[in-house]
């Protein structure tokens, strides 16, 4: 029942944070990506289908509607949005005053708007939880800032009746993603998470590892296997307790999901996912933990009347018993066993799928009553809250804005039913008919969605990765290396977070089936034939470091290989690879296969493309803009925002007003203060004073 106005502050922080590196990242790419010369450029997603302007807004909700109405195409309503909500977030970062509900709603509406054309580049986990999360932080934000006087300890009647009510939807969204994303990796049937050998793997065969990968594949075998019990432990034992009545049990479940986010984040570049995660921890802290106030931070007496000191007794056995049942169902289930011999531990999977088919659909809704329970505990503590105002004007004002934020916060809950459900045919069955309706209503609005991350394990027997080249006589074939990808056995994996180069991003996906299933990549081999330099600048920024620079190539192909870690001692090597087979066929401008599958696939512009304006000076602002920061890497264009951050609040911090600092008050002080307060009693002291100091007197002469 602790106050959660700093984790609250902390999390619109983060929010804005995290949508300052999304835009900021998205922005670099616009051009290659959604540019009238792009990979998928966005003009084809906006058809005016001859229906109503505020109809056509509500089917597809984006502002890139309105951008005829400035003068400016598709690319450059995204250019203008990306730049407006990186500025805005990156204010809503620095200054408190602009933490406000209609700023996380501007910050919303764009990325929403750039989301709905955003295609399959724009298709990931983490773009959705953005979202959700996003409409989460309007609900949070305060609409006045908060009072800076000091509550009482609890929190409780210094609070606002409604102040957590939203913020308990960002734990249930932690919730959520955690829990689904250690199911489904069980739910899937991959035999690594079954047999506990995906860590094996994943250091190898995700999209982006960083040169910690490297090292982290190369750990033992066993540790690997424990490695991924404490992933199951962490992502689907661990979750339940964010709902726990006893403060520290929270507050492990905290630690366990840093720990696990953080080791993420050194080993594989997943730009702002991991971050965002981070961000909806926060959820599960209080005012006390994060203050540095000794009177708060302070441990608490034991209690002397009976009923606390029983609470008290019975909290510490409520935490002795669930540490004691996840330690023992972790043995258990994972059949964990010390080698004394070898110094080891052993671990393997004791149950089946079919009985963990039956224990998730023994829980599931289960769950969904825990989040419905601890839900009504946080309306009836806002209940009383309200009920604690005082004045009835307040009173009425504090009654609009709880049936609000109350009625809200309830019909959210009510939409992530039926997403998180999913993982669970039969309970998703037994769903309330008004929770399908009220989300089938809002769907595209993306306000709650389904989450399940490393569902299942690829490449198995070595990285598909795509390499494709390019030649001028097709018989001498030059790689095309891509900047963040594994290309060059030779190079280390790079750095990058948190941007996110969403072409190297689909080229991993891309790697994984035929070049049917990835129909863009067609439209990115025309582009590099024709030489478009907004597509070249994505695979490297650096035009001169294109092998084709000076000339497009006449011909593109794409060969596919297997990639593997070195071994230690291998000197000058990341990796080694073998050829496996060709991916996409040798073409050129006009040659039958790739105009037949450009037509297939729907992306021949069908019009001339129209030369953007010249006169418009919001367009010329923008085109300056975009020319001033293109020479700049994406990587760097953020670590400079983040650094600029940073030297702005340590200014911040420097010139803010520190507060007096009080010293103890003397035993003489305390007694002017009482006799202040009491005359009687210091006039009192005052006759028994000479008394007092006659016989100090002379009893000091007796010692002389």
């Amino acid at each position: 029942m602790a106050s959660s106005r700093v984790p609250q502050q902390l999390f619109l922080q983060g929010v804005a944070a995290v949508y300052t590196f999304a835009f900021a990242s998205l922005y670099t790419q616009i051009p290659g990506l959604y540019g009238p010369e792009g990979i998928l450029p966005a003009r084809r997603t906006l058809r005016p289908q001859g229906k109503g302007r505020w109809q056509q807004l509500w089917e597809t909700p984006t502002l890139l509607w309105e951008a005829p109405r400035l003068g400016l195409d598709t690319a450059q309503g995204l250019d203008l949005l990306t730049l407006v909500g990186t500025v805005v977030a990156l204010g809503a970062l620095l200054l408190n005053s602009l933490r406000h509900p209609l700023t996380y709603l501007l910050l919303w509406v764009a990325y929403l708007s750039t989301c709905q054309v955003g295609q399959v580049f724009l298709y990931f986990q983490w773009d959705s939880l953005l979202l959700e999360t996003g409409f989460l932080a309007i609900l949070v934000a305060p609409l006045k800032k908060p009072s800076n006087h000091k509550a009482p300890q609890g929190g409780l009647a210094g609070a606002l009746p409604h102040e957590n009510l939203p913020f308990w939807l960002v734990r249930w969204l932690l919730f959520r993603l955690m829990f689904a994303s250690g199911v489904v990796k069980l739910t899937s049937r991959c035999p690594a998470w079954w047999g506990l050998t995906a860590l094996t793997y994943h250091y190898e065969t995700q999209c982006l590892p960083t040169p910690a990968a490297w090292f982290a594949h190369h750990l033992p075998v066993w540790l690997h296997k424990l490695s991924v019990v404490a992933t199951f432990l962490i992502e689907i034992a661990v979750p339940p307790l964010f709902f726990a009545p006893v403060r520290r049990l929270r507050l492990t479940a905290f630690y366990a999901q840093v720990l696990l986010q953080v080791l993420i984040i050194i080993t594989g570049n997943y730009n702002f996912f991991n971050l965002l995660t981070l961000v909806l921890t926060t959820s599960l802290l209080d005012d006390r933990h994060l203050s540095a106030e000794p009177d708060l931070r302070s441990h608490k007496k034991m209690p002397t009347s009976w009923p606390k000191a029983l609470l008290t007794m019975l909290s510490i056995l409520l935490e002795l018993t669930a540490y004691g049942l996840l330690a023992y169902g972790t043995v258990l289930y994972f059949g964990l066993e010390v080698d004394w011999q070898q110094r080891i531990i052993l671990s393997k999977t004791t149950f089946t799928f079919h009985q963990f088919s039956q224990w998730l659909k023994m829980v599931t809704l289960p769950t969904v009553w825990l989040g419905a329970a601890s839900l009504a505990w946080e309306l009836l503590i806002a209940l009383w809250r309200w009920i604690q105002v005082q004045g009835w004007l307040r009173k009425i004002l504090a009654s609009i804005q709880l049936s609000i934020l109350g009625t809200a916060t309830v019909a959210m809950f009510l939409i992530s039913l039926v997403p998180y459900s999913y993982m669970e045919p039969g309970t998703h069955g037994h769903l309330w008919t008004g929770a399908r309706r009220l989300f089938s209503s809002v769907e595209h609005l993306q306000l709650a969605s389904s989450y399940g991350l490393f569902r299942r394990m690829t490449g198995l027997g070595g990285r598909p990765e795509v390499v494709l080249e390019g030649s001028y006589d097709g018989q001498h074939w030059t790689e095309i290396e891509f900047m963040y990808k594994p290309g060059n056995v030779s190079r280390p994996p790079p750095i990058v977070i948190p941007h996110q180069p969403r072409l190297d991003w689909q080229m991993w996906f891309a790697a994984l089936g035929p070049h049917t299933h990835s129909p863009w990549f067609t439209s990115l081999v025309l582009r590099l034939l024709q030489g478009k330099e907004p597509v070249i600048r994505l695979v490297q920024n650096h035009v001169a470091k294109y092998p084709f620079h000076e000339q497009p190539p006449t011909y593109v192909r794409a060969q596919r290989y297997k990639y593997w870690f070195s071994k230690p001692g291998e000197q000058s090597q990341w990796w080694h690879r073998q050829w496996v087979e060709e991916f996409f066929p040798p073409v050129s401008l006009g040659h039958p296969t790739l105009e037949t599958l450009l037509q297939q696939f729907g992306l021949k512009d069908k019009s001339p493309i129209r030369a953007r304006s010249s006169g418009n000076a919001l367009a010329k602002t923008l085109s300056w803009v975009r020319t001033q920061l293109s020479p700049l890497e994406p990587p760097i264009l953020l670590w400079g925002l983040l650094g600029a951050v940073a030297t702005v609040r340590v200014v911040q911090t420097l010139l803010a007003p520190r507060p007096l600092q009080f010293s103890k008050p003397s035993r003489e002080e305390k007694r002017k203060q009482t006799s202040k307060k009491d005359p009687r009693a210091a006039s009192e002291r005052a006759a028994v004073a000479p008394n007092s100091n006659s016989s100090d007197a002379g009893a000091s002469r007796r010692k002389k």
